[in-house]
């Protein structure tokens, strides 16, 4: 027999069965032949070996084993005839739960949430999303310790008491309970300690956001795997690391997208989402998400060669309606358009979402007409300078050229007077140049539509 004891929680490198409980009425993000794609994605990424899949269709979870106890008992004759290590379940399991299916199939059981958590710390590279990744872990398995030690030999307590009356009652006595209690002061002030350097991130990372208020800002955001990392190249000029595999990026990278024409946003590449996106890994990441809960506008990347896009597309929405993003601007972008096999779904997509831009990051088709909606969007932010300067005032001009638009040219009384459209931030630098500032448009008030 393997021992079963939960003392990790990665896959990495075995050999893996996937189960999935369908509900009535519950919406699923896999391929509409394999319901557990999504899931199959998720514990490769992993560095899982699937080697099996097993579906239990039900009104209602089992309250003791989640699947049924007939169902357990196939399951278990399956992973040995597979010679499987681990079970990963499509659902989020209570702890007795994963104790129950473990004594029986006699392998280790992972939840989605446990796989997810798993993913992210493998991912993790910077020191923030290292905290940010053991705070989720820390605050998911908080709760579930006492499921996790009853591996622990259950002896009378101090004293020596056995009776009802021993010290501490029924559930508290031994080395065992009381080591569940040290274990749940130590993650408690892990946690706390973990909250308060998360903050300072936080209040940081708020701060250069909030820095660049001045700038046309922009997120990128959408289901893992929809591309956004290619897109953020193929806009940009970037060359930030691109993998067919989710959750490849977990830090926000920002670079500068020049527009023309003196025009330029700042973009923002943020981490994926996925449906059931654990709360507390959202939580966490809050600072990294900064990026998108602050921007003046967002571009929601869909795979549009994916059987699922309209259900990832309420998913992502599902999170940005969580993060309180429901009412920033968002352009919605299709991506991978090379890449569809079957019409009806981009037709479908077309149907409903009418306002959507076609693109492919890849062959850089659609670009163009997003590059002109998005400076659409920017001219809302721009604000009507006229500025008096000498006319040999060539640093000048050539600024403006670069960063801003000439709308009128005026020379009077042998002074070179610009009618000017620019990025607010801009300003000041006309004046270090040696402009005067005599007229200074209010910015107007960014649009909210969607």
């Amino acid at each position: 027999m393997q021992d079963t004891q939960r003392q990790s929680e990665s896959v990495h490198a075995e050999r893996a069965v996937l189960v999935g409980l369908l509900l009535p009425g519950r919406e699923y993000t896999g391929t509409r032949y394999d319901p557990l794609s999504e899931l199959k994605g998720l514990a490769t990424a992993a560095g899982a070996e699937v080697v099996g899949r097993v579906i239990q269709k039900r009104n209602r979870p089992a309250p003791g084993t989640y699947i049924g106890r007939g169902k357990v008992a196939e399951l278990a004759e399956y992973v040995e005839d597979k010679s499987a290590d681990v079970v990963v379940f499509d659902n989020e399991l209570t702890p007795s739960q994963i104790r129950e299916i473990e004594k029986l199939v006699r392998r280790k059981v992972l939840d989605r949430t446990e796989l997810i958590l798993d993913i992210f710390a493998s991912r993790a590279q910077t020191h923030a999303a290292r905290l940010q990744v053991e705070l989720a872990q820390l605050e998911y398995t908080a709760p579930r310790l006492r499921g996790m030690w009853t591996h622990l030999e259950r002896i009378a307590g101090a004293g020596g008491g056995t009776t009802a009356g021993a010290v501490g009652g029924i559930g508290t006595r031994g080395p065992g309970e009381r080591q569940i209690e040290i274990d749940r002061r130590i993650v408690q002030k892990r946690v706390t300690l973990l909250k308060e350097q998360l903050a300072k991130i936080d209040r940081r990372k708020l701060r250069e956001v909030r820095a660049r208020s001045d700038y046309f800002t922009i997120g990128l955001v959408g289901y893992t795997n929809a591309g956004k990392s290619t897109l953020l190249n193929a806009l940009t000029g970037a060359e930030e690391m691109v993998a067919d595999k989710l959750f490849a990026t977990l830090d926000t990278k920002t670079r500068r997208w020049n527009l023309g024409e003196g025009r330029a946003a700042l973009l923002s590449d943020t981490v994926g989402f996925v449906r059931d996106l654990p709360h507390n890994l959202v939580a966490s990441f809050r600072a990294t998400l900064e990026e998108a809960i602050h921007s003046n506008l967002l571009l929601h990347v869909v795979d549009a060669a994916s059987h699922n896009a309209s259900s990832q597309i309420r998913a992502v929405e599902s999170v940005l309606a969580e993060l309180g993003c429901q009412e920033t601007p968002t352009i919605l972008v299709l991506n991978k358009i090379d890449s569809i096999t079957d019409s009806s779904d981009i037709h479908l997509l077309r149907t409903r979402r009418q306002d959507a831009i076609e693109v492919s990051a890849r062959t850089a088709r659609g670009l163009d007409e997003l590059r002109e909606r998005v400076v659409q969007r920017i001219e809302e932010r721009y604000v009507r300078v006229i500025v008096d300067a000498d006319p040999a005032n060539g640093k000048l001009l050539a600024y403006v050229s670069q960063h801003g638009q000439i709308c009128a040219r005026e020379y009077p009384d042998g002074r070179m007077r610009l009618e000017l459209r620019l990025p607010p931030a801009e300003v000041p630098r006309l004046v270090d140049l040696g402009g005067r500032v005599i007229e200074h448009a209010q910015r107007p008030r960014p649009a909210r539509a969607g």
